[in-house]
């Protein structure tokens, strides 16, 4: 109960900030509120290169450094620990004419934009294992009003971005969509898995990171974010067993989620190697050998590459019965499925792989994303520009 007061106040403050706000006049502007950069970088700088509208980017996430390169950009700290930034930033949320937002954004259900403004959820997944918004297993446990605000958040997206009828059923069951709401221009970041000089130059500027990748293959072991595992005393994997068993042919890049915390060192030479930070996933995806994962969303994109992944699912009842699933895990992931380390180094030591079923699963997860996504996207909400 404390806590939906927390959140009725903040968005009461959010609510009187923007009624004033608005009163300015509205701009020839985008604003982007960012929480995973990916997508709205791959369309800020494809509206930076096909209209001429100013670009103004909030960052939820420490995400700064990722958004330099776009021309003319503006971007703003979105935090309330930056009073005056924040206030800016309600400012340009107030006075745009196109709002791209990458996730749930609490602030959208008290607000009233200006009628021709259009709201665009860019989600940060381009497809789904687990269950999200109003079918999130902890949905039914929340206040009324908590749930109330969950709808009037969906009901401000004038559109969604999708890259397969696949996520086309999903976002309609999730958000409570009606078809036309659904814009199937591809996702924006998949552009990048199309992109083979951009991927050589960050291969290169990666083996020069890492020159140990030359000679071996890299593992990359990206588990997906478990809110009740912050602070980890140690990764689920034996990496002492998995260097004695594989050291010779491959190295060990872990990847995680940018909220947890290792608390463990692992002294394993050159074949464990912690990426968790200053490493953008793109860069991380494209000299991996073989991915490692969970009920991420990595695979969808990494599909793309018609690289092999292995599914790490040691906990997966739990994870079932807690946060749902969409299908029967087993039958929907490209790759097989293990639940401790001497079953993963099994696959790893005898390649044991279904590369029919992970072309398979790109082509259908990826059915409107063919490398021009961004620029799809741009010139069917930007036809005046």
């Amino acid at each position: 109960m404390v806590r939906e007061y927390l959140i009725s106040f903040y968005l009461f403050v959010f609510r009187m900030i923007f009624n004033a706000l608005k009163n300015f006049p509205q701009r020839k502007k985008t604003t982007f509120v960012s929480s995973f950069a990916d997508n709205v970088f791959y369309v800020a700088e494809e509206l930076s290169k096909s209209t001429n509208q100013q670009i103004v980017i909030l960052d939820t996430k420490n995400s700064k450094h990722y958004f330099k390169s776009i021309p003319g950009a503006i971007v703003i700290d979105f935090k309330l620990t930056r009073p005056v930034s924040f206030v800016k930033s309600i400012y340009h949320i107030a006075t745009c004419q196109h709002i791209f937002i990458d996730t749930y954004f609490g602030f959208l259900a008290d607000i009233k934009f200006k009628p021709n403004v259009q709201c665009v959820q860019l989600w940060h997944a381009a497809g789904a294992i687990k269950k999200f918004g109003l079918l999130d297993s902890t949905v039914p446990s929340r206040s009324k009003i908590a749930q109330q605000r969950f709808n009037k958040v969906y009901e401000k997206f004038n559109y969604v971005v999708v890259g397969s009828e696949k996520m086309v059923t999903i976002f309609k069951e999730s958000f409570g969509l009606n078809d036309s709401r659904i814009l199937r221009t591809g996702i924006p970041r998949t552009d990048f898995f199309f992109d083979s000089s951009s991927q050589e130059e960050i291969k290169k500027e990666m083996i020069r990171k890492f020159p140990v990748i030359q000679d071996k293959k890299v593992i990359l072991y990206a588990p997906t974010f478990r809110k009740d595992k912050l602070h980890l005393s140690n990764i689920e994997l034996d990496i002492a067993e998995m260097k004695k068993k594989l050291g010779d042919e491959f190295v060990f890049f872990l990847k995680l989620h940018p909220a947890i915390t290792l608390n463990t060192t692992y002294n394993e030479d050159e074949f464990f190697v912690d990426v968790s930070k200053n490493y953008h996933i793109n860069e991380l995806l494209v000299i991996t050998d073989v991915l490692i994962t969970d009920y991420s969303s990595l695979p969808f994109e990494f599909a793309l590459l018609k690289k092999p992944m292995v599914f790490f699912a040691y906990d997966l009842e739990q994870y079932q019965e807690e946060t749902g699933l969409w299908d029967d895990y087993v039958s929907l992931v490209p790759g097989p499925v293990v639940t401790n380390t001497n079953d993963l180094i099994h696959v790893l030591e005898n390649d044991q792989y279904d590369y029919s079923k992970i072309n398979q699963f790109a082509l259908e997860w990826n059915q409107y994303s063919k490398g021009n996504s961004s620029n799809n996207l741009i010139k069917h909400l930007y036809v005046e520009e």
